[in-house]
């Protein structure tokens, strides 16, 4: 007797919906059918509005604040487990609580590796994600990991714009990595920036490591939250003679005053991809969507094919 695979189907979180039906859409599918019933005091309870026994269920939620989102991801992965799906996929594009990635100083959590192992608790069997903060997160999960790069939609666009002179900058040494793997494929130049806080979110200094005089630079990173490091890096990156500063982030947390801040300085644009939904839309923002990258690895995994075509760099 064949074995015939279970088919798929595909839920969102409500705070996700937006980029989960377009996934949907790309995949060539509807959105399944999820209700949240809300209880006075704010607690909420997830229900799947159709038979899920037996198939792959993808869940997408990005886990950004507040905890509502990761607490939506836990119970509809529950739920899932006891409504007998065969496979439960956590497709989480940002995934939120990743700079708690280590110890760094006595007496605080490691809040990744929690969101790990509560993940695998509530019945994922896969978890799906894209440019998390720290690679080493792979290695908090039990369950195969798919960590996608946002470098394959990025890339192509940088191309388009065909600059000359063209500089890969990293905002910090955490993320030269990241800015050495883009300078790479691009053949371009490299440059960090060397900062140094007072608290989170809040820069005491920042210096430069490299040249960048008569230079288009594209600043390189996977999250914008406050906008003070992109601001920053920016204006020191202009009063240093470059010709242009962009910025790509893969995901647009921008908290806070975070957009008026890219807005008044001197960034030329903010490339970011749809993984968190934007407050608002900005002359200066520009958003790539990332969904045809994530249903074309969904059908990959459903199939059981290598997802390393989608891997540029």
């Amino acid at each position: 007797m064949s074995y015939i695979e279970p088919e798929a189907k595909i839920f969102a979180c409500s705070q996700s919906v937006y980029l989960a039906e377009k996934i949907a859409e790309k995949y060539g599918t509807q959105l399944g059918k999820v209700t949240f019933s809300h209880y006075s005091d704010g607690e909420f309870q997830p229900s799947y509005e159709e038979s899920i026994r037996g198939l792959r269920v993808f869940i997408v939620c990005s886990t950004f604040p507040s905890a509502d989102n990761l607490m939506e991801l836990l119970l509809m992965i529950d739920a899932a487990k006891r409504a007998s799906a065969r496979h439960i996929t956590a497709v989480i594009p940002y995934f939120g609580w990743a700079r708690q990635d280590r110890k760094d100083k006595p007496r605080v959590p490691i809040g990744a590796k929690l969101v790990a192992k509560l993940l695998e608790s509530a019945g994922a069997t896969r978890i799906m994600t894209m440019d998390l903060h720290a690679d080493q997160i792979q290695g908090f999960f039990e369950k195969p990991v798919d960590h996608l790069f946002a470098s394959t939609i990025f890339l192509p666009y940088v191309q388009s714009l065909r600059l000359e002179n063209l500089t890969i900058a990293s905002p910090d040494m955490g993320g030269s990595k990241r800015a050495y793997a883009y300078s790479k494929f691009l053949s371009s130049d490299v440059v960090i920036c060397y900062k140094q806080r007072k608290a989170a979110n809040v820069i005491e200094s920042m210096e430069l490591i490299g040249e960048v005089k008569g230079r288009n630079v594209i600043l390189v990173d996977d999250m914008v939250d406050t906008g003070g490091t992109l601001a920053k890096a920016a204006d020191l990156m202009l009063e240093r003679g470059a010709l242009s500063v962009r910025a790509i982030c893969t995901h647009a947390i921008l908290s806070g005053t975070a957009i008026e801040k890219i807005e008044a300085s001197s960034l030329t644009e903010l490339i970011v991809t749809d993984s968190i939904p934007l407050k608002r839309e900005s002359s200066k923002i520009r958003v790539v969507s990332c969904a045809e990258l994530f249903a074309d690895v969904m059908h990959m995994v459903h199939n059981n094919n290598s997802i390393s075509s989608k891997f540029i760099m």
